[in-house]
C-alpha cells in the first residue's frame, strides 16, 4: 500500500472535525469522516523542525540531535547515524518523495528520491506537483511514500499576516467579530484580527488538501493509499507554539486506510513517535529497530475504546530558535499532565515570530497582563515541576505540584519520567545540577549524586559534612 503524508504547518487542532466552531475545513473534515480521527494524539515538541524529525525518526529530539529549528543560523541537524523514514522506506522498496516544506536535515540523512522543496503557499502548484508524481507512480507501478509539507497556516514575515495578500477570491475573508477566540488566548481586537487572517490561511490549506486528494483519486490510486494528515505543532500564538502546554502538543492526527470502518473517533493516547513504525508496518518492514520508541498504530486504527497500554505519552523540548534554550519534558495521561522544567531558573523565551506579533503587542498593553487564563508572570517564570488535573483545569493554569493531596501522584510521575529519560538516554536528566549522562563514568567509580534536581550553592552537600 502507498502512503501519503500531509503535514500542516502550525495548524494545531483548528479544524471543524476537532471542534473549532467558526472555522471551515470541509476537506479535512471529510477525510476524518471516512477514516480515523485520533482525539488524543501528541507531538513530542511544539517546534517545526523538531516535530518533523520525530515524525520521520520515531525518536525524541534529545535522541536525534534535531534539538530545534534547522534553517538559517539555528542549524540544528539530525545525527548522521539516525535511520529516517525516507531512508528506511527506500530500503523497503518504496519510491520516496517530498513536496513543499522540508525543514529537516542534513539531506544525506533524509534521502528522499524525489525532492521538490519550496516555501510556496500556492496550493495549486503543490497539487500539480503531486498529480505528476502520482501519474509517474501509476506508470511505473512502484509503491510510494510521499510527504507534502504545506507552509500554511504559518505566519508570514509581517507582524500579523499569514500569507494571504498573494491570493485572490479563492478563499473567504473572515470578519474579526466572527472568529472563535480559543481559551488559551485573550479576547482582544489584535487577537481577533490575527485569527481572522489565520482562518483564511487555514482555509487555503484545506483547499489544498482537497486538491491533492482529488489528484490521488484521478490517478486511480486512492484505494491503494494510506492517507495521514497532521499538524507539526500548535497554532502560532502564545500559550501554544513552542510550549508543551496542550495547545502546543495536543494535535490533529487523521488516518484513512482504504476499506476501514468510517468515522472512528479513537480515544487512545498516541505519539508522533508512533508514525514511523506505522509506515514501516504498512510497508511490511521491520518496525522495532534500535532505540525507536513508537509502535505501529495499525492494530488500534479502528479502536473506538481505550486499549491496554495506550494511556501515556511523553514529550521533549530543548530549543526552538537557537537563542530559545529552555529544556523541558512532559508526561501526559488521559487526565493528568506533568512537566519537568530543567532550566526553570531561566525566563521562558519568546520566539521571534510570536514576540513580534500584533496579538502579543495587544496582550502586553492590558493591565493585568493575561495570556488566556494564565498571568504573564506564570507564562514567563515557571517552577521546576508542574502538575495539572486536565479534567478540571484543561488550560494548565492551577499547578498542583505543591498540593499535599497530590504528593503520591507527583512522586509516581517523577519516577515514570526518570525511567523514560533513562530509557531514551536523555542528556537533560539532571541531578544536583549536572547531567547524569555526563558523569555516568564517575558513577561507575563510586560517585553518588544527591537526590535533587538542582545544585544548591548554599548547601553544596546533600548531608551535613563532617567537622574537622
Amino acid at each position: 500500500m502507498n502512503i501519503l503524508l500531509l503535514i500542516a504547518d502550525d495548524l494545531g487542532r483548528m479544524t471543524g472535525c476537532y471542534g473549532e466552531p467558526a472555522i471551515r475545513t470541509p476537506h479535512i473534515d471529510a477525510l476524518a469522516a471516512r477514516g480515523t480521527r485520533f482525539d488524543m494524539a501528541f507531538t513530542s515538541t511544539a517546534s517545526c523542525s523538531a516535530s518533523r524529525s520525530v515524525i520521520y525518526t520515531g525518536l525524541h529530539t534529545h535522541q536525534t540531535g534535531q534539538y530545534g529549528l534547522h534553517h538559517d543560523y539555528h542549524h540544528f541537524m539530525t545525527f548522521a547515524d539516525v535511520p529516517t523514514a525516507p531512508a528506511l522506506m527506500n530500503e523497503a522498496g518504496y519510491h520516496t518523495g517530498i513536496i513543499g516544506k522540508v525543514h529537516v536535515g542534513p539531506s544525506e540523512v533524509y534521502p528522499w528520491t524525489y525532492r521538490a522543496e519550496s516555501d510556496t503557499r500556492d496550493v495549486g502548484w503543490v497539487a500539480q506537483k503531486a498529480g505528476a508524481y502520482f501519474s509517474d507512480r501509476r506508470a511505473d507501478g512502484q509503491p510510494f511514500f510521499l510527504t507534502i509539507g504545506y507552509v500554511d497556516p504559518h505566519r508570514d514575515e509581517t507582524r500579523g499576516g499569514f500569507g494571504n495578500d498573494a491570493f485572490g477570491a479563492e478563499d473567504p475573508v473572515f470578519a474579526p467579530e466572527d472568529v472563535h477566540v480559543p481559551p488559551f488566548l485573550s479576547d482582544l481586537p489584535e487577537v481577533r484580527n490575527e485569527l481572522a487572517s489565520y482562518y483564511r490561511s487555514v482555509h487555503r490549506l484545506d483547499r489544498g488538501v482537497g486538491q491533492v486528494l482529488d489528484a490521488l483519486d484521478a490517478a486511480g490510486l486512492a484505494e491503494e493509499t494510506l492517507v495521514v494528515f497532521l499538524s507539526d505543532n500548535g497554532a502560532p500564538f502564545l500559550n501554544s507554539k513552542t510550549t508543551l502546554f496542550d495547545a502546543g502538543v495536543h494535535l490533529p492526527l487523521i488516518i484513512h486506510r482504504p476499506g476501514q470502518r468510517a468515522g472512528v473517533a479513537n480515544p487512545n493516547l498516541v505519539s508522533f513517535t508512533d508514525l514511523l513504525p506505522t509506515f514501516l508496518d504498512v510497508a511490511g518492514a521491520e518496525t522495532s529497530q534500535g532505540k525507536r520508541q513508537g509502535r505501529s498504530l495499525l492494530p488500534i486504527l479502528e479502536a473506538a475504546d481505550m486499549r491496554p497500554g495506550w494511556d501515556i505519552v511523553f514529550g521533549s523540548h530543548t530549543f526552538h530558535e537557537i537563542t530559545n534554550y529552555w529544556p523541558t519534558r512532559f508526561l501526559r495521561t488521559p487526565r493528568y499532565k506533568y512537566h519537568r522544567n530543567v532550566a526553570w531558573q531561566l525566563d521562558f523565551p519568546f520566539s521571534g515570530d510570536l514576540y513580534g506579533s500584533l496579538s502579543w503587542q495587544g496582550i502586553r498593553r492590558v493591565d493585568p497582563v493575561m495570556i488566556g487564563q494564565r498571568p504573564l508572570r506564570d507564562y514567563v517564570r515557571r517552577p521546576p515541576e508542574e502538575l495539572y488535573d486536565l479534567e478540571v483545569d484543561p488550560q494548565e493554569v492551577h499547578n498542583l505540584a505543591e498540593a499535599p493531596e497530590h504528593a503520591e501522584r507527583l512522586s509516581e510521575f517523577r519516577r515514570q519520567m526518570e525511567d523514560w529519560q533513562r530509557d531514551t538516554r536523555d542528556p537533560w536528566l539532571y541531578r544536583d545540577g549536572v547531567s547524569v549522562m555526563a558523569v555516568e563514568h564517575h558513577l561507575n567509580n563510586g560517585l553518588r549524586l544527591p537526590d535533587r534536581f538542582d545544585f544548591d550553592p548554599d548547601s553544596p552537600y546533600d548531608h551535613k559534612p563532617k567537622s574537622n
